[in-house]
């Protein structure tokens, strides 16, 4: 039997309480223990109280809704948000994705897919954690090498010149390779404030590192752009 300081906690969001207890009794059968919220004032409340590995947010609820909670929940936490909606137009998905979450399904959904997404976000979550507790200061990647106590960067040996705030972003998409970061995520985390949507400060940044790192920077081999989503290395 598993110790229960073990388990990963997930909080789940949504004012149906049906829908709630149905995906409590799910993941709680999966070995994983969850605490929820009717709505996103309350869920913003705990989250000052407790830590959690997960949170499954619906978009659609009173008070204030679920891009609105995504977005305060990423000025200070990076852990995993799934957020859950009864729309399914690509627009709530990207609307969603730029507010920071993580992944998004839509209403009705299949619970064995929402587990799935769930155990999978957390793998992911634990595995980055985990290597950011123990950060290489030297990072290669393919031809380029990144150097975080130095602050340098290399392209086939050559030193590449990068502005703070471009090696800021460049060590952010490096440090969670593989994965589609958010123009809100990146801007936050490296600026440290809000962002809003006419901001188009991060495509400035990432236009001018491209410049510098890419051979061809209309075709990135490094700084790929997932188009309605983010940017990824």
């Amino acid at each position: 039997m598993r110790r229960k300081s073990l388990m990963s906690k997930i909080l789940i969001v949504d004012d149906d309480n049906e829908i709630r207890n149905l995906i409590a009794v799910y993941l709680e059968n999966e070995g994983l223990e969850t605490e929820k919220a009717e709505d996103a004032v309350e869920a913003l409340k705990m989250l000052e109280k407790k830590e959690f590995d997960l949170i499954v947010l619906d978009i659609m609820m009173p008070k204030m809704d679920g891009i609105e909670a995504c977005l305060k929940i990423r000025e200070e936490r990076s852990m995993p948000i799934i957020m859950l909606s009864a729309k399914s137009e690509d627009m709530d998905k990207i609307k969603g994705l730029a507010a920071g979450a993580d992944d998004y399904l839509s209403k009705p959904f299949n619970p064995l897919e929402l587990i799935a997404r769930v155990k999978s976000q957390l793998r992911r979550y634990k595995k980055y954690n985990t290597e950011t507790t123990f950060e290489k200061s030297v990072m290669e990647i393919g031809d380029l090498t990144i150097n975080t106590d130095t602050r340098q960067v290399w392209i086939q040996k050559q030193e590449i010149r990068l502005t703070p705030k471009e090696f800021d972003i460049l060590e952010l998409l490096a440090r969670n390779k593989g994965i589609v970061l958010s123009v809100a995520k990146i801007y936050e985390a490296v600026w440290k404030n809000d962002f809003y949507k006419s901001d188009n400060t991060v495509m400035v940044h990432i236009t001018k590192i491209r410049d510098k790192i890419e051979d061809d920077p209309k075709h990135p081999i490094y700084i790929k752009t997932i188009w309605g989503v983010g940017y990824k290395i």
